[in-house]
């Protein structure tokens, strides 16, 4: 028998919930949140559900979600440790991040009701 091959995992942005989610055969593995605040796309929180674990699928995601951000001329502020890791790194955002700041703390436990 024949089995088909299971399709790459594909990143798709969801801007009414400010996310971009990763899906592996049509179904949700992940996502990477984030909240815009002028010029800056401030990510949050990364996650991959456990049954998708371990297969690199967080690195593509925050890969794609960076490329992404780079082609709307928008700059990364990462809150969120996993992409905070990620670009100490993958170089290649360096010229498109800013630090995360008190200011930008402050302002992203107010966007978030915290």
């Amino acid at each position: 028998m024949n089995e088909q091959p299971s399709s790459a995992p594909a990143v798709e942005r969801i801007d009414d919930r400010h996310r971009y989610v990763i899906l592996v055969d049509g179904r949700q593995a992940g996502l990477t949140a984030y909240r815009d605040r002028g010029e800056q796309r401030v990510f949050f929180h990364t996650e991959i559900d456990d049954a998708y674990a371990g297969q690199g699928l967080a690195g593509q995601l925050v890969r794609q979600a960076l490329t992404d951000v780079r082609a709307l001329g928008l700059r990364i502020v990462p809150v969120c440790p996993y992409v905070a890791k990620y670009l100490t790194k993958h170089h290649d955002f360096d010229d498109i991040t800013d630090p995360v700041t008190p200011e930008v703390r402050t302002w992203l436990d107010a966007e978030l009701g915290r």
